[in-house]
């Protein structure tokens, strides 16, 4: 048959349809949330308040877990306020997720007495900690890994035998971009975060099987006043180098997160600077969809020169500002000769 522009435009045509039917008729369905047990740590302030509010408007049980008691209860306040269903349950326990493994197991064993066995553990709760690897004190290093890591750990730890017995479940695992690319300035903050990766893909794989789905989410910079504190300690490079992607809002993360983490998906992210980042940084990990493994297939080589000039120009923003410290200093030399 000779392939005239008709019959190209047919074959487009019968493409579309194709592919319009898989993403819209064979794409995953959400999970329903109604009258699950969700527990979520980190759930007082910034992304796990927000990824509370979702889940309580999605019907869900929610129990939110922090240090702060005051915060907690002002959480679980405004979760009466926004109450879909006069039977869900909401409460909170203040505890410290990152000490010893079994106190972290009673505490979410007494839990689950009094609302449920635990659907889906959305594991938030997370610290940052900048500065030049050999200026962070040894005590902050082992804050972040107790907060972010052992604090996932222990309770992923927890929930993750009983969900694969009870063949469903889904857990999230809150990481960052930095767990991608190490950042000028990030050294031990990313070393907690790569382990969450780790652990997540590791999961992932021995979980799936079981009818457990694992979520790594992977946000940018968030207005939340974790950042806040994060901008107190981050060198000046960072700043530069970190701030070209914005700020994203943690209600618009949280509902990235929920969605994918219902749907199933392994990675959450939002916006195209992350995909970009996330595609080029994490070629192996478990991306869902034949035609998003499609797409990266045909644009990494080309996009992987981008990702050169990106270190190209992040080496560039370090020896800019080191350029500028040495004139200061020789400034400020000179400045105290003359006064001599």
């Amino acid at each position: 048959m000779e392939l005239t522009w008709e019959v190209v435009f047919c074959l487009g045509i019968a493409l579309l349809i194709h592919i319009l039917i898989f993403i819209f008729v064979m794409a995953k369905r959400p999970k329903s949330i109604v009258g699950r047990h969700v527990v979520i740590t980190g759930g007082s302030k910034g992304i796990g308040l927000c990824l509370a509010v979702e889940c309580a408007m999605k019907g869900a049980n929610v129990t939110v877990i922090a240090r702060d008691e005051k915060m907690l209860r002002g959480a679980i306040a405004l979760l009466e306020v926004i109450r879909q269903r006069p039977e869900q349950k909401f409460q909170h326990r203040s505890l410290d997720i990152g000490s010893d493994y079994d106190q972290v197991a009673r505490v979410l064993g007494e839990l689950e007495e009094s609302v449920g066995d635990i659907y889906a553990m959305i594991n938030c709760a997370g610290m940052a900690i900048c500065g030049l690897f050999e200026e962070v004190a040894v005590e902050d290093v082992h804050k972040l890994m107790n907060v972010n890591f052992f604090g996932s750990y222990n309770c992923t730890r927890y929930v993750l035998p009983k969900m694969k017995k009870a063949g469903e479940g889904i857990i999230v695992l809150t990481s960052s971009q930095a767990a991608i690319f190490g950042i000028y300035g990030y050294g031990p903050y990313a070393a907690s975060k790569y382990a969450l990766r780790a652990m997540a893909e590791t999961i992932a794989m021995e979980s799936r099987s079981h009818g457990v789905s694992v979520t790594l989410a992977l946000p940018c910079d968030t207005n939340t006043t974790g950042f806040e504190e994060e901008e107190k300690s981050k060198p000046r490079e960072t700043k530069i180098i970190s701030g070209g992607g914005g700020l994203i809002e943690p209600e618009v993360i949280a509902k990235a997160i929920l969605k994918d983490a219902l749907k199933g998906n392994f990675i959450s992210i939002v916006g195209a600077q992350s995909w970009l980042i996330t595609m080029l940084g994490g070629a192996l990990m478990p991306w869902d969809g034949f035609f998003t493994n499609l797409l990266h297939a045909t644009i990494i080589g080309p996009v992987r020169l981008l990702g050169y000039g990106l270190h190209k120009h992040f080496n560039g923003i370090i020896r800019k500002c080191a350029r500028e410290d040495r004139a200061l200093k020789a400034s400020k030399s000179d400045d105290i000769k003359v006064e001599q």
